[in-house]
């Protein structure tokens, strides 16, 4: 088969943000918009003639011509081979378990996470490397420049692939195989949780809903829920993946989640509600009357991970990304084990866990993972809690509850601006940015004294690599925070991202609303960065 080369123009618009590069479906439909993209991730890369590479998605619109495009380029650059999962899916978890189950040299995932699908909806293509984790910033700044002056690629002139049929096909001289995108996962699954426990709970009555947005988790989540665990058949909903996800928003928070989040404060209500989002790598923790903020499921988490057999002999460290609340921190310090801060982004915590430093990471935006794979993993939170509930036979709001009792509590919240226009965004983190240096020492409402202010710069203590303004953070003599970022996920416009949190010590009050607890911090943040003066907004678009 002759390798055919394209002339092309580069887009100067190709810059990876923290997990990959995310565009409306229409500016990925331009042409060679794709085939440029992926030419200059291979471009970027050495050694991978002849090897592995991983393709597969979370189903959104534009997912099975993408995966056409990639599968073909693959082929004239040389790889040889290609696993994508049937029907083009694979949740992202799942791709990073696939890369390192088979040693791949690494994997194309093609999805926009928790972002709206559709004809006019997000997609996005990412890289991860060959431990199975996002691609490095060495590697997204060698693409981006590469995507800067390519001049063509390379591709095949071949039929599409069936990817309805399980088995191997041929490309040039290149074999793809078509694998169950759910049987390794499931495996993997059952070497780290107590099936039997979780079993038995279901079977002494037990009830849960799991809400899969009609997002990639729903096969996963038909197989392990309904299939291995016995949960009675409808404890999954939304479980069949739409190229739209159903007009819906596959983010698993309490704006798209609120009618099972409302059924669960009800007293007929289900024990236990759960959710993930369009590729499978966040989710939504409800239990009867408690919602269990992302913050505060990571340190949970954490806490009791050695009540499920594959965390068993204990954690090594807890890696959080530095938005994220200090409630694993407290959990760290009591285990006295390593305790990470990081910036967003998953990538940041591969390090960490090559290394054995850490084996729990989370992301206040509803990230948790561990050391199974190098993403975070929505379905392996949901199980692990399932894991925890089986053993100490106690519901979520008593074990919650009881946490606050031994840690003491962080309130904490986020409030997004979405779509702000990205001039104002940036001048607006400008300008905080250059009062930085005359904050500390100041004293606000309540007695609120700065201790610190700073644009947070990490120093990865595995490969001695800086990453500098990563946010700014204002600190509080008492522990309280004020943290304010641009969001890299987003495609339009841009995301700013308040983040509060106040400490209350395991004695103190832990039945306060969260936004009224916060509301000093609010104002302060409100006062410093004059968001609503400058973006017109009366309140954030969303609250979590």
């Amino acid at each position: 088969m002759t390798v055919k080369t394209i002339e092309t123009t580069p887009y100067d618009d190709q810059k990876p943000g923290t997990s990959g590069l995310r565009k409306r479906v229409p500016v990925f439909s331009q042409p060679n918009y794709v085939e440029n993209f992926i030419q200059s991730i291979f471009d970027s890369l050495e050694g991978f003639a002849g090897k592995t590479l991983v393709i597969g998605g979370d189903g959104r619109f534009y997912n099975d011509v993408a995966i056409q495009k990639a599968i073909r380029i693959a082929a004239a650059n040389g790889f040889g081979k290609v696993l994508v999962g049937k029907g083009g899916l694979l949740s992202t978890p799942a791709a990073s378990n696939i890369i390192r189950h088979y040693s791949a040299f690494g994997g194309l995932v093609l999805s926009a996470s928790h972002n709206p699908g559709g004809p006019e909806g997000d997609f996005g293509i990412k890289y991860n490397v060959g431990n199975g984790g996002p691609a490095p910033e060495k590697i997204t700044d060698a693409v981006f420049a590469r995507t800067k002056v390519i001049n063509s690629y390379k591709t095949l002139d071949t039929p599409d692939i069936d990817l309805n049929t399980l088995g191997t096909q041929q490309v040039g001289g290149m074999v793809v195989e078509v694998i169950d995108p759910v049987a390794d996962y499931a495996a993997l699954m059952q070497t780290l949780f107590d099936f039997d426990a979780i079993r038995a709970l279901f079977l002494g009555g037990f009830r849960m809903t799991f809400d899969a947005m009609h997002a990639v988790t729903g096969p996963y989540a038909h197989a392990i829920l309904e299939g291995m665990l016995g949960a009675p058949k409808g404890t999954v909903v939304n479980g069949t993946p739409s190229p739209s996800f159903n007009n819906g928003h596959p983010d698993p928070n309490l704006v798209y989640c609120k009618d099972m989040h409302d059924l669960l404060m009800t007293p007929d209500g289900p024990d236990f509600g759960a959710a993930s989002d369009g590729d499978g790598d966040r989710n939504l923790i409800i239990g009867k009357n408690r919602f269990v903020t992302p913050s505060d499921s990571l340190a949970l988490l954490a806490a009791n991970a050695h009540l499920a057999p594959g965390y068993k002999a204990g954690i090594a460290g807890i890696a959080r990304s530095m938005p994220t609340s200090a409630a694993a921190d407290r959990v760290a310090e009591k285990l006295g084990i390593e305790m990470h801060e990081t910036p967003t982004g998953w990538k940041f915590f591969g390090n960490l866990l090559d290394a054995g430093r850490v084996t729990i990471c989370g992301e206040e935006s509803a990230g948790t993972g561990s050391n199974h794979v190098r993403e975070k993993d929505g379905l392996w939170a949901v199980l692990l809690w399932l894991n925890i509930l089986a053993v100490r036979k106690q519901g979520v709001d008593e074990i919650v509850r009881e946490h606050w009792r031994t840690y003491g509590r962080n309130y904490y919240t986020r409030h997004d601006y979405e779509e702000v226009d990205a001039g104002i965004a940036n001048k607006l983190v400008e300008d905080l940015r250059a009062q930085l240096p005359s904050l500390v020492g100041k004293v606000f409402a309540d007695d609120l004294q700065v201790a610190y202010a700073d644009d947070f710069t990490y120093h990865d203590p595995v490969d001695g690599s800086t990453s500098a303004k990563q946010g700014i953070r204002i600190g509080f003599t008492d522990g309280s925070r004020i943290v304010l970022r641009l969001s890299g996920t987003g495609t339009v416009g841009a995301t700013l991202r308040l983040y509060l949190e106040r400490f209350e010590a395991a004695d103190g009050r832990h039945d306060l609303d969260t936004q009224l607890a916060l509301e000093p911090l609010i104002g302060i943040a409100d006062a410093l960065a004059g968001i609503k003066s400058r973006t017109g907004r009366d309140a954030p678009s969303v609250i979590t």
